[in-house]
Parts: C-alpha cells; sequence; structure tokens
C-alpha cells in the first residue's frame, strides 16, 4: 500500500508571493535563496575559525624568510619598502608599455575622429540640383538666362526630427571625442617626458630667461656627449 500511495501524484506546494502592500520592502526571499545564504554564512564562519585558531597557536619566535627585512617598532609591524623593487631598467620598460598603451587609443581616438568628421562632412554639404543649359548663339543665352526652364531647387529644410537628433547627437560625440583625443596627447607628452628623464645622462632644468620659446612646461637641456 505505501508504494501505491508514492505512486498517487501530489499537488506541489508553491510558496506564496509577495503581497503588494509590502512590495516597497524588496523581493521576498524563498527557501532556496535562505539556504544559499546560510551555506554562505557557515562557510564564512569556519574560515575565520581556522583562523583564529592559526593566530592561537602560532609560535611568535618562529623563523620565516620576511623577518629579516621587515621590523617592528614600538610594537607595530612595519611591511618591507618597495621603493626599490624594480631596476631602473625594469621601470623604464614599464614606462615604455604605459606609452604605447597611450598613443594606441590617441591613435585609435583620431580615426574615429576623422571617420565622424567624413560622416557629418558629407551630410552637411547634401548636392543642389542644378540644370545646366547650352545655346547656339548668344541672343538664346541671354533668353535662357532672363526666362529659366526651371530654377535651382534650394536644399529641403524638411528633416525629420529624428533625424536633426542623431546629428545633434552626433556632434556632440565629435566635440567630446576632441577633448578626450587633447587629453591623450597631454598625458602622452607628460609620460614621454618623464621616460627621457629617467635615462641616463647629465641634465638641467633651463631657467625662464634661459627660454627662446616661452611654454608653461619646464625646459630640460642635457650635456653633450661624446658617442664612441
Amino acid at each position: 500500500m505505501s508504494s501505491l500511495r508514492k505512486a498517487i501524484p501530489r499537488p506541489a506546494h508553491k510558496e506564496r508571493a509577495q503581497p503588494s502592500s509590502r512590495k516597497k520592502f524588496g523581493l521576498l526571499e524563498k527557501h532556496k535563496d535562505y539556504v544559499i545564504r546560510a551555506k554562505a554564512y557557515h562557510k564564512k564562519e569556519e574560515v575565520l575559525q581556522k583562523l583564529r585558531e592559526k593566530a592561537a597557536f602560532r609560535n611568535p619566535d618562529e623563523f620565516y624568510f620576511k623577518m629579516t627585512r621587515t621590523k617592528t617598532v614600538d610594537g607595530v609591524h612595519r611591511p618591507e619598502s618597495e621603493a626599490n623593487k624594480y631596476t631602473q631598467e625594469e621601470l623604464l620598460l614599464m614606462k615604455t608599455q604605459d606609452i604605447g598603451y597611450v598613443l594606441q587609443k590617441a591613435q585609435s581616438e583620431r580615426k574615429k575622429i576623422e571617420k565622424l568628421t567624413a560622416t557629418l562632412h558629407s551630410v552637411d554639404n547634401l548636392p543642389t540640383n542644378e540644370h545646366v543649359y547650352f545655346a547656339e548663339d548668344r541672343q538664346e543665352a541671354k533668353e535662357i538666362k532672363l526666362h529659366p526652364r526651371s530654377e535651382i531647387s534650394p536644399p529641403s529644410d524638411d528633416i525629420p526630427a529624428d533625424i536633426k537628433r542623431k546629428i545633434a547627437r552626433s556632434y556632440r560625440e565629435l566635440e567630446a571625442r576632441k577633448a578626450r583625443l587633447s587629453q591623450l596627447e597631454k598625458i602622452y607628452m607628460d609620460m614621454s617626458m618623464k621616460k627621457e628623464l629617467q635615462k641616463k645622462g647629465r641634465k638641467r632644468k633651463l631657467r625662464e630667461d634661459e627660454i627662446v620659446c616661452e611654454t608653461s612646461k619646464p625646459v630640460y637641456k642635457w650635456r653633450a656627449e661624446r658617442k664612441r
């Protein structure tokens, strides 16, 4: 009888939905949501408990290699300084990679600006319908000039509103891309200057009276060295 009772299909009991009066409190948490949240909570508790045990049973006098490069000042642990973590060659290589990325972005932005400018230029300069007449003599040319057979049709101003909005949006995008390009070019120049200053060679910053062309940016001069 138990097997027959289990074979009979039973209705699936569904959880109630969020009442309309409580929609302001967000979605109603179902049992499956609670199970996922409870498992995540207990997993974090177990990790924290293991870390507490490790910290409690750790030997403070145990040797590890990092302790030779760190120290404790007034009971506060001072981590290892990362000032000399990279060599001068590694820093120069990283600076070169950053400059290459900025230059690539600037070139991509310049191409997009050229493409967008060409599109807007073709939209603004729409061709007009002009008729060319050929006369046999001067008299016929005067008659055609006084009484033309058809007038030159002016450009139509009946442009749909959605097309006008798209054109205005394209112009705004063009201005934003130009501003972004100028910013990228400025960043590229600053990074290139910093990269050159990191290279070997004696150099000094010029004074204001030594600068030929006035500029707001600092100007450096490298000492001439004989190359073998």
